[in-house]
């Protein structure tokens, strides 16, 4: 719940931000993203703009990237993966900023062989460094059907949700010195690449180019964001996500993602952090 102060809190650095409201809701991929690489092998499907797909030969993959920028938001969009066997593919949907020190939010998932589960893959960059990946099996097969993948990203927190699900929360740890993506805008992309030589059990398993193309779809995409523009970022005062904290049964339902499906946790990684853990894993 949020509280009148956390309310007084939001209103308050949003006027600080802009005077002006600029929010984005129930997008439109003909209007509100550019197919920005990929040479036809990205197309949207239907006249109202709510049906993208994105494909992917040997040749080349290809993506798309939000018009404008936003510096924090609620970005979602439902996908339907590559079915039957996708070792080698990646597909995206992500928040990223440019420069070579860049503000990153992943959602990735590793193609399979068949018969076997995608491997989700989430990351949080900060000053262009990551190494803070969780990994999942889905507890439904992600190439069957439509399902709703949210980044929340507040001054607070990161909230990464499945079909209103939480299954990852990055707080803000700046006080233990661990940075936070807070002060560059980032623009949403979505992508399907070929990582063969790391994306399958480490690329053990190569893509097999007999099954190409590949092709994973996306529909309703909707944001709902703080707008960067002309140096200055805006949104609605009345956004609940911008100070919006998991709940008792939040935190209930990341626990139960993370005990039964979790694959690999970075903060448990006793190889990597030999010395313990990340301060904003305790």
């Amino acid at each position: 719940m949020i509280s009148y102060n956390g309310r007084c809190f939001a209103f308050l650095v949003v006027y600080l931000f802009a005077a002006q409201h600029v929010s984005v809701y129930a997008g439109s991929f003909h209007k509100d993203v550019q197919i920005h690489w990929g040479d036809g092998r990205g197309k949207v499907l239907d006249n109202a703009g709510n049906l993208l797909s994105l494909s992917l030969d040997k040749s080349s993959g290809s993506g798309f990237q939000s018009h404008q920028e936003f510096l924090y938001g609620k970005v979602e969009v439902q996908m339907k993966l590559v079915p039957g066997n996708s070792a080698g593919t990646v597909t995206t949907f992500y928040l990223k900023s440019p420069g070579t020190t860049w503000d990153e939010i992943d959602f990735e998932f590793l193609g399979n062989i068949s018969g076997h589960p995608y491997t989700l893959h989430t990351n949080v960059y900060t000053k262009g460094t990551g190494d803070k990946e969780q990994q999942f099996h889905l507890w439904f097969d992600p190439t069957v059907d439509f399902h709703t993948y949210c980044i929340i990203w507040n001054p607070q927190r990161v909230i990464f949700t499945i079909d209103g699900i939480p299954i990852r929360e990055f707080k803000n740890s700046e006080s233990l010195g661990v940075p936070f993506p807070k002060h560059q805008p980032m623009r949403l992309y979505a992508s399907l690449w070929e990582a063969e030589h790391w994306a399958t059990r480490g690329g053990l398993e190569k893509t097999d180019w007999s099954k190409a193309p590949f092709t994973a779809f996306y529909r309703n995409y909707n944001v709902d964001a703080c707008v960067w523009a002309n140096g200055k970022s805006s949104c609605s005062a009345n956004s609940s996500w911008f100070t919006q904290v998991l709940d008792f049964k939040g935190k209930n339902r990341v626990k139960w993602a993370q005990r039964k499906y979790m694959v690999y946790n970075y903060c448990t990684d006793k190889k990597r952090f030999p010395q313990g853990a990340p301060p904003e894993c305790s």
